[in-house]
């Protein structure tokens, strides 16, 4: 566990960074650092591993003071990722993902079969060991910083807004494979983000700061979102954190209702309606997108040309009430595809029934009104 008592950073012009923090990391969960520019939330991040000192106050890892520890020996018990990755440009990844186990004395062998390991954890193929920084993506450079702060197995990870640089379809992956990797080491991560959507997704507790580093409210996500301590929250939060609540509910009370479907190959006339919309799905039943019935009527065979996105997809096994909701409201068919762990299409649901659900959630206390 890690623990701020009464911390604070005040630098000589007088600046006040992080104002009488009390708060405690809990051993082997996601905590969040979240709030504005200047809110003291990287400057708390860096207090940890004494890259900046406390001007007073003290903090505690595994209940011992890191004033009494080494500064360089601390570090490499802490994994460390940042916004850029960091990597040496004149190494290769696996002398990259390397470097801190052969700083703490392992043998090189022992480091690059090591790195290479960590490598594969992180989703990278083991030819990208022999590439250089520059040969890779922005994506792929992350994974490789993040292989690299777990290299040595700290038991403690720090992440400075590790996933601010990349687009958004990578940031979501990079997110994805976060929490996969939490699940699989157990690690106690702390994880900076400026942004609100990040740190709910992420965050088993979420710490939100103010502007003059002082703490706003540090809860879970669900309690954040259904109790904001303040209006400074509130709005930092969003007007829309109702919806964002539903992130949190589980839609297994959702019925889900028939859909048409066509696979690709079929002949067009014997597919489906003459009316409405069709999912057409590959031979594993999977989804590929939608047509209008009326459409098909103009085809000898099911095709996946010309297909309409379907938006995003429902999983009947896992799904929250807002996936259920976001599936109905982004399928130009007004319905939202419901799949099964495969990925196979088994019905579809209404933006009605999910609202019902809600209101339901909403009569019992579990999302804000």
């Amino acid at each position: 566990m890690i623990e701020f008592r009464a911390v604070t950073k005040r630098y000589p012009d007088g600046t006040v960074a992080v104002d009488g923090l009390d708060l405690a990391v809990d051993a082997g969960r996601i905590t969040v650092f979240v709030g504005p520019s200047g809110c003291g939330k990287t400057t708390s991040l860096r207090m940890i591993n004494r890259m900046i000192d406390p001007t007073s106050g003290t903090i505690l890892v595994d209940g011992q003071d890191i004033r009494e520890s080494d500064p360089p020996l601390l570090r490499r018990g802490i994994g460390y990722v940042i916004q850029h990755a960091g990597l040496f440009p004149h190494r290769t990844v696996l002398d990259n993902v390397a470097t801190v186990p052969l700083l703490t004395g392992t043998s090189r062998r022992q480091a690059r079969t090591r790195a290479a390991e960590m490598l594969e954890l992180v989703g990278l193929p083991a030819e990208y060991g022999k590439r250089y920084p520059a040969q890779l993506s922005g994506g792929q450079q992350q994974r490789v910083g993040v292989a690299r702060a777990l290299a040595a197995d700290p038991p403690v990870l720090l992440m400075d807004e590790p996933f601010s640089a990349v687009d958004p379809v990578v940031r979501d992956d990079l997110q994805q494979q976060l929490l996969r990797l939490h699940s699989e080491l157990n690690k106690t991560i702390v994880f900076v983000t400026h942004d609100i959507d990040e740190a709910i997704k992420l965050g088993d507790k979420v710490a939100v700061m103010r502007v003059g580093g002082r703490l706003a409210q540090y809860a879970t996500p669900s309690e954040l979102l259904a109790k904001p301590a303040d209006d400074f929250v509130s709005t930092f939060v969003g007007r829309d954190r109702g919806y964002r609540a539903l992130g949190f509910l589980a839609a297994d009370g959702v019925p889900v209702g028939p859909v048409a479907t066509a696979k690709v190959g079929t002949n067009a006339a014997d597919a489906a309606p003459t009316d409405g919309w069709v999912v057409v799905v590959d031979d594993e039943n999977r989804p590929l997108g939608w047509l209008p019935a009326g459409r098909l009527s103009t085809l000898d065979k099911v095709t996946g040309d010309d297909l309409v996105s379907g938006g995003s997809l429902y999983k009947v096994d896992d799904g929250s009430l807002r996936s259920a909701l976001d599936s109905a409201l982004s399928s130009p068919a007004g319905l939202g595809i419901a799949i099964d762990g495969n990925g196979a299409v088994v019905g579809s649901v209404q933006a009605g029934t999910v609202l019902d659900a809600l209101a339901e959630a909403r009569r019992t206390g579990e999302v804000p009104a």
